[in-house]
């Protein structure tokens, strides 16, 4: 490996620029956010919702399969109308469901077959924070579930995109170990630009920004101090590579005892969700 510092400023001088005018984002994270935007309009309904997301087969698909799981759908009814899907996962979850697909086409992406291990393992992480986040969300306060699983699946949005557009180069395709420096350096001031840019509501890029700073608030009473404590109780091991601790405040056992209920319903939930996101 050679010039390590000249092959970042290179990339991180070409992400920048992109990030200030036209975002070279995957096809597939168009999707999401063509959802996002038309969803921003508080008085949409749902046939024009319909139109939006059915114009997007995948996304499509991967909800109407998510409205028929057992979280969402208790009483075993299935649907096959996309409108009744919607209307029963509500547009909060419409909009989490769509930015998780696209984010899971990207990792399929040819570029980053070298990386795979590295993708994998943190979108592994990202959706185990997530359901954590949000089975959390309903015992602490106002914060609202499908904000709190927003926000752990694109707290660690930075890294995918540095592995997506590293990928490009050659001097990253093989070189392992400048990859995961490029990552760690730089994968959060990244991720700080792209979540305005993705649509992310202001309160969770704050969230996610005060992370590597927060302290510890038990019972948590803010989107921050739910997704804080859901990184805590996640099995952070197969972050390992990143090589950097986060400073919290370790749960204790006591307090590991008392979410042991909340943290098997969301290992069940992440069986949904998995199981919706699959091809």
């Amino acid at each position: 490996m050679t010039d390590e510092g000249g092959i970042h400023f290179r990339i991180l001088e070409d992400i920048a620029r992109d990030l200030s005018g036209d975002v070279n984002f995957p096809t597939c994270l168009d999707a999401a956010i063509l959802v996002r935007n038309t969803l921003k309009n508080p008085d949409i309904s749902i046939e024009q919702v319909v139109r939006v997301v059915g114009s997007e087969p995948l996304i499509a698909t991967k909800l109407l399969r998510l409205a028929n799981s057992v979280s969402h759908n208790p009483g075993g009814e299935a649907i096959a109308d996309l409108g009744l899907a919607i209307s029963r996962l509500g547009f909060d979850s419409v909009r989490t469901t769509a930015l998780a697909v696209s984010m899971e086409q990207m990792l399929r992406s040819r570029h980053l077959v070298a990386y795979d291990r590295i993708s994998r393992q943190t979108w592994a992480h990202s959706i185990e924070v997530a359901t954590i986040a949000r089975v959390l969300a309903p015992h602490h306060r106002q914060v609202a579930p499908d904000a709190a699983m927003l926000a752990g699946l694109v707290h660690q949005v930075g890294i995918f995109y540095l592995l997506y557009r590293a990928a490009e180069y050659p001097q990253y395709r093989d070189d392992e170990p400048a990859m995961i420096e490029l990552l760690k350096g730089w994968h959060e001031g990244v991720g700080d630009s792209l979540l305005p840019i993705l649509g992310v509501p202001g309160v969770i890029v704050d969230a996610i920004r005060d992370l590597s700073h927060r302290q510890a608030t038990f019972p948590p009473a803010t989107i921050g101090d739910v997704l804080h404590l859901a990184i805590q109780l996640a099995d952070g091991t197969s972050m390992a590579w990143l090589d950097k601790p986060l400073a919290y405040h370790s749960v204790s056992a006591e307090e590991q005892a008392g979410y042991a209920a909340i943290l098997q319903q969301a290992r069940d939930d992440m069986v949904d969700l998995r199981v919706a996101l699959a091809a």
